[in-house]
């Protein structure tokens, strides 16, 4: 559209953020915001802010708790056991699965797996994540000391070289790889486009990436987010998500001159308050009110927000 000119931002990732940051800057001279959804994205917004490169406000959308709890959690707890079935059709009980990560993902995928009977593992480099791992009920380990045993090997953690060559040599004859963290970095696929080593493609989205001895891995995705690649994702949480990212653009958009510096915020509280009431209706819930005396009780406004920022749900 000829005279066009964005004014807002609505990345997942970063990427969108730092192709314009690198190739057309003068276009953030017209951009009044930036909304960004995921670990990775809210990560590198973080890194460009502390290095004094962020040049216009920011809402970090995915600590938000209706993008956290819902879409992080709650989807991924499905879209894990669909995207596996899709691709591979494995049946989960009695398999060896080790999880990387057990951030809101992991949870979700770990939750998802343990309740059709697979032996669960987790990796963690975060001792309070690893500790609710624990207390969860399952075991904490290293991956080179599991890697010859599992059946499946499950990435969350947004990093990269997660799973390294020397992890896949190591692995067992149809083990299962797949990421459900961030981009196609967290498995180092690189590393098995070698000569000494054969791909061949049995479906869609299914390789088998076979070694001079016969041993075949089965490769996922090539690496990429299964849940965006060999799965559906559920509406409803898409509604949620989409709602949050809707009002974070919103309210960048219309928030009067300095109120947002060139930092990156938090929703505010009382908007995911508002995006988990919006779907209430679908499950006929009926919220409780406070009586006035109630909310002078507890220091509160009766139309909320109903918990401080420090709040942990």
């Amino acid at each position: 559209m000829d005279g066009w000119q964005a004014n807002m931002i609505l990345d997942d990732g970063g990427d969108l953020t730092h192709w314009v940051y690198k190739k057309y800057p003068n276009v953030f001279k017209k951009i009044r915001g930036i909304v960004e959804e995921s670990v990775t994205g809210v990560h590198r917004l973080y890194q460009l802010s502390k290095a004094g490169k962020l040049c216009v406000p920011a809402m970090n959308v995915n600590d938000s708790v209706t993008k956290q709890k819902f879409d992080n959690l709650y989807c991924c707890r499905e879209s894990i056991l669909d995207g596996l079935k899709r691709t591979t059709d494995v049946m989960f009980g009695g398999k060896q699965v080790v999880v990387c990560g057990y951030g809101e993902v992991g949870k979700g995928c770990c939750a998802a797996l343990k309740a059709l009977g697979a032996i669960v593992y987790i990796t963690e480099i975060d001792p309070i994540c690893a500790l609710q791992a624990c207390m969860d009920g399952f075991r904490v380990v290293k991956l080179n000391e599991v890697i010859r045993q599992v059946d499946v090997v499950i990435t969350c953690t947004g990093n990269k070289n997660v799973v390294t060559r020397e992890h896949l040599d190591r692995m067992k004859n149809s083990c299962i790889v797949c990421n459900m963290g961030h981009s196609n970095t967290e498995i180092d696929v690189t590393s098995l486009r070698t000569p000494e080593l054969t791909w061949e493609r049995v479906r869609s989205q299914v390789d088998h990436v076979i070694w001079p001895d016969g041993k075949r891995v089965v490769l996922l995705a090539e690496g990429r987010l299964l849940n965006l690649s060999c799965s559906t994702v559920p509406t409803f949480v898409l509604s949620i998500t989409a709602t949050t990212q809707a009002l974070a653009l919103i309210e960048l958009y219309n928030a009067p001159e300095g109120r947002y510096k060139q930092d990156v915020y938090l929703l505010p509280k009382k908007m995911d308050e508002y995006v988990a009431s919006l779907h209430l209706p679908s499950f006929d819930a009926h919220l409780t009110e406070l009586t006035d005396d109630q909310a002078k009780y507890l220091g509160l406004n009766k139309n909320g927000p109903f918990k401080p920022n420090y709040y942990r749900y």
